[in-house]
């Protein structure tokens, strides 16, 4: 059976992409299962810059086909921001996803609500010959000011999907990988892993 390597790090990122990956039949590893460790710096200009530059390095450093994404909090209030740089949105060092998230919130402090938002995701799939193909998923809502829910991690419990009455962090895992950002992204990597698998 041939594998899919997940290229990334983030733990909690590799939960839910071997949740959203589950059925495919092709077989899942991780970067610690193959002792590969690789830091890829996130430095590109857009999400598929980044994408694509992790799937790749991980996909040559492996010698396996490897699905990596980029993602990110767009709120309208702040122009896009954090946008690319959620992972960082930070004034200080070090900073942890609740400094994060407090941070965000200070900043719509005086913004008139709702404070509409999407969280964004790029997926890119490559190969270790370099190929590589990149599909998009897009998860719209609103932030609100205080916390609710213990599920998820980065912006789920300020992330309110209206038309559920829900953050992001009270949905079940099963909910969240029916309509988030990164499930959206994966079902439409779909075909691209079935071309390559031959599944």
């Amino acid at each position: 059976m041939k594998k899919l390597l997940i290229a990334t790090n983030n733990q909690e990122k590799v939960i839910e992409l071997q949740e959203l990956l589950l059925d495919t039949g092709i077989e899942l590893v991780t970067p610690a299962k193959i002792q590969l460790e690789l830091d890829v710096v996130e430095d590109g200009n857009t999400y598929t810059e980044n994408a694509s530059k992790k799937a790749i390095a991980f996909a040559q450093a492996s010698g396996l086909i490897s699905l990596a994404d980029d993602s990110g909090l767009e709120v309208d209030a702040l122009d896009g921001a954090p946008g690319l740089y959620s992972a960082r949105y930070s004034p200080k060092p070090g900073a942890k996803d609740g400094d994060r998230r407090a941070f965000l919130l200070q900043n719509l402090r005086d913004k008139p609500r709702p404070w509409t938002a999407h969280f964004h995701a790029t997926i890119a799939v490559a190969t270790p010959a370099g190929d590589v193909e990149v599909v998009e998923g897009n998860c719209h809502g609103e932030i609100i000011p205080e916390e609710r829910g213990t599920g998820g991690f980065g912006y789920d419990p300020i992330f309110f999907l209206p038309e559920f009455g829900q953050t992001m962090a009270e949905l079940g895992m099963e909910e969240k990988n029916r309509l988030s950002h990164r499930a959206r992204g994966v079902t439409n990597a779909m075909p691209i892993l079935k071309k390559l698998f031959g599944e």
